[in-house]
């Protein structure tokens, strides 16, 4: 058996190239709480706050539409303990443009800062 040894990874069609390390078109793993900030990510150059719960990840490399899908983890949580899924503790995908798409975090009564967030995006880039 071979292996193949690359850094990163560009389809056909597509304009950018893709870090291996991250098979996903882009992901974010960040924390809303105090100050919204990046812990680590692939292809996303930046947070947006846009208020309480409510937050836009800026991609990099541009998606070649608004058709990708993606997931979004979050505990609503201002503290370190994740809840069970009966405590209507949700995050949800608000828009999504092919720069930037924005997500919130919603406690149990209204938008909560998190300090657990985690989303992923799968499609193809421009």
């Amino acid at each position: 058996m071979s292996t193949i040894k690359v850094t990163n990874i560009q389809a056909t069609g597509e304009t950018a190239s893709r870090p291996v390390s991250g098979v996903a078109a882009a992901w974010a793993n960040f924390t809303g709480i105090t100050t919204t900030a990046l812990r680590d990510s692939i292809n996303v150059s930046s947070l947006t706050d846009n208020g309480t719960g409510q937050t836009t990840i800026n991609i990099t490399s541009a998606m070649s539409n608004t058709n990708y899908t993606g997931s979004w983890f979050t505990n609503a949580n201002s503290g370190s303990a994740i809840g069970s899924f009966s405590n209507q503790f949700t995050g949800n995908f608000i828009l999504r443009t092919t720069t930037n798409y924005q997500v919130a975090s919603y406690g149990t009564s209204a938008y909560a800062d998190a300090l657990h967030n985690d989303s992923t995006i799968f499609g193809d880039l421009a």
